[in-house]
């Protein structure tokens, strides 16, 4: 299949996916008058204005961010790592950030040097993530081998998570409640002020890769071939792994942990696409990931209404069997 049909598809996905979360929830909104008021001016009763703008809106447009996000930080992952199999919330990454953003919310600890509001909770999970990349790391020098390395991050997660449970022990009723629910994944309590926050972080990164496709080509041709076209290959790689921990941070800080969305959409988006160069797979990934999570959102605001499912639950039940898919099928070529 062409490219340009290609685009054009995961395009029309993307609408669809946004229509279908406009229209449906415990309340359904009449697209058609959704239409005038944006082309004639027609208002819209206040609960429907209510619903459109303080919810619906605000709930799309950090799917859009967030999954496009956690799809690329993936795709920069697996990159580095020359694997498919790895990913932010695999490796420990985004349970490090768990941790760093849990010592806040349990302790109410406030750094004034940290900024305010809800940059403060960015830069909290991106130290957190960045520790236990380092922590990854460090370990990856020894091993070559990716199923220890895989097994090494989830004991990271496991250590982060002990340690959140650990400051549990000694948090209020409140806090705990406030974790227990920021950490189940969610977009439902994403403001206007968090959306700012997360475009000004999310929208100069994906600029930034965007605009590193050509060493991001050669490097995925091999380090020899990358140094031959003059790329510093350590500042490369350092930049890979802070612009990977930032997207990662930036999903874990405002919307809590989702999982796998980073190791399932760029295998399916190279799947569909068929290419391995960036400039044309880099977009592909975002579109195809905002669409994803899109997805997972409805279906764990829609299942089981009025309950609500943690976004990780839906992600978990596709990627986690296209992580045992990808497995197996390395273990047989190898």
């Amino acid at each position: 299949m062409k490219i340009p049909i290609v685009f054009s598809v995961l395009i029309l996905l993307l609408v669809l996916s946004i229509t279908i979360n406009i229209r449906n929830g415990s309340v359904e909104l009449n697209l058609g008058e959704i239409t005038r008021s944006i082309l004639d001016g027609q208002e819209l009763s206040n609960m429907e204005s209510n619903i459109l703008f303080k919810i619906r809106i605000p709930r799309i447009l950090s799917a859009i961010l967030f999954g496009g996000a956690l799809s690329i930080s993936g795709f920069l992952l697996q990159t580095f790592f020359k694997n498919p199999i790895v990913g932010p919330f695999v490796l420990g990454i985004s349970s490090g950030a768990k941790l760093f953003v849990g010592f806040f919310i349990l302790t109410s600890t406030s750094l004034p040097f940290l900024g305010l509001g809800p940059f403060r909770l960015f830069l909290v999970s991106f130290l957190g993530s960045m520790l236990a990349m380092v922590l990854v790391l460090i370990f990856a020098k020894s091993t070559d081998n990716v199923t220890t390395l895989i097994v090494i991050g989830i004991m990271i997660g496991y250590i982060a998570s002990a340690g959140t449970s650990f400051m549990t022990t000694f948090a209020t009723e409140n806090n705990i409640a406030s974790l227990q629910f920021w950490s189940q994944g969610s977009f439902s309590t994403v403001t206007w002020e968090m959306l700012k926050v997360s475009a000004l972080i999310i929208i100069p990164s994906m600029i930034l890769i965007f605009f590193l496709s050509k060493p991001l080509q050669a490097y995925l041709l091999g380090e020899n071939y990358a140094k031959s076209m003059g790329i510093n290959i350590k500042l490369f790689r350092f930049i890979l792994i802070v612009l990977s921990s930032i997207l990662s941070a930036s999903v874990t800080a405002f919307a809590g942990l989702i999982s796998f969305v980073g190791i399932a959409v760029p295998h399916l988006a190279r799947l569909t696409i068929k290419t391995s160069n960036p400039r044309i797979l880099t977009p592909a990934i975002f579109i195809l990931g905002s669409s994803f999570t899109l997805l997972a959102d409805y279906f764990a605001r829609t299942l089981f209404s009025p309950a609500e499912l943690s976004i990780s639950t839906v992600t978990s039940f596709i990627g986690a069997p296209l992580v045992i898919w990808l497995m197996v099928n390395r273990r047989k070529r190898v």
